[in-house]
């Protein structure tokens, strides 16, 4: 400054020097750069981040998804097994009654059975105790008897016939004539008795045919007592096959059950 003026144009001692300003520019610059390097690797990390996250949340949200999915597939089940738990409670109820009915029927059928028996018994002693009177009574018959004399009187006269045959050498006429005549009377006599045994045969016959037709019917009622004793065995097997069956039915339907209200237990 001279004459009181300053000098317009001069640098001031302290000013710092362009070189200076230039290095402080640079350096502030290299610095801003440094900063804006390592705000866009911040911004790549956290953009890194935030992908990943976006990723984790989608996989959230299917398993979510998947999860709700699964949720309304066991409720539907359980739904299901509900419903098949009071369908079974309902087949359980009405079995219930057929099986006390079938019990009851199994216990009239066995009433039944052994009162037929005890009849059928009752008939065959019957039966019985009449064939013994029938061949008892057959032994006493008169026929009978009459037909053992009349066998016993033919042997008598087939015996005095052979004597008499012997006889016949004898050179004698009237004792050859007076035996003659004996043995046409005998003749009579024989051929009378032969008539009187065939008509007692015929009557025994006869007789005979009627034991037959008695024997056959009791043949046939005996037939019949066995045809109804074995359909009762039929029946009575069939029941008790049946009550077997339903008992296996209602056993399983109970374990079912039982089943099913343990898994519903174990779902709540």
């Amino acid at each position: 400054m001279e004459g009181g003026r300053p000098r317009y144009g001069a640098v001031p001692q302290n000013t710092p020097s362009l070189d200076d300003v230039v290095k402080e520019v640079e350096k502030q610059q290299q610095s801003k750069a440094f900063e804006i390097e390592k705000s866009k690797t911040n911004l790549f990390q956290l953009q890194s981040e935030l992908h990943e996250l976006e990723k984790q949340l989608d996989s959230v949200l299917t398993e979510t998804k998947e999860v709700e999915n699964q949720i309304c597939q066991k409720d539907v089940a359980i739904e299901n097994i509900k419903y098949h738990c009071q369908s079974l409670e309902t087949q359980v109820q009405t079995l219930y009654p057929e099986n006390v009915k079938l019990k009851f029927d199994i216990e009239i059928a066995q009433k039944d059975f052994e009162e037929l028996i005890i009849r059928n018994n009752a008939y065959y002693e019957k039966i019985s105790a009449h064939k013994h009177l029938f061949w008892e009574a057959e032994s006493k018959w008169p026929v009978v008897i009459d037909l053992l004399k009349k066998k016993e009187f033919v042997t008598k006269l087939s015996v005095s016939k052979e004597e008499l045959m012997s006889e016949l050498q004898n050179p004698k006429g009237n004792l050859i004539k007076k035996m003659q005549e004996e043995i046409t009377h005998l003749s009579e006599e024989i051929l009378a008795a032969k008539e009187s045994v065939n008509t007692k045969t015929v009557v025994l016959e006869e007789e005979k045919k009627v034991h037959e037709k008695l024997k056959k019917e009791i043949e046939v009622q005996n037939k019949r007592c066995d045809a109804i004793l074995k359909r009762l065995r039929c029946q009575l097997n069939m029941l008790k096959s049946k009550r077997r069956q339903w008992q296996r039915n209602i056993e399983q339907m109970e374990k079912t059950a039982a089943e099913l209200r343990r898994y519903l237990s174990i779902e709540d």
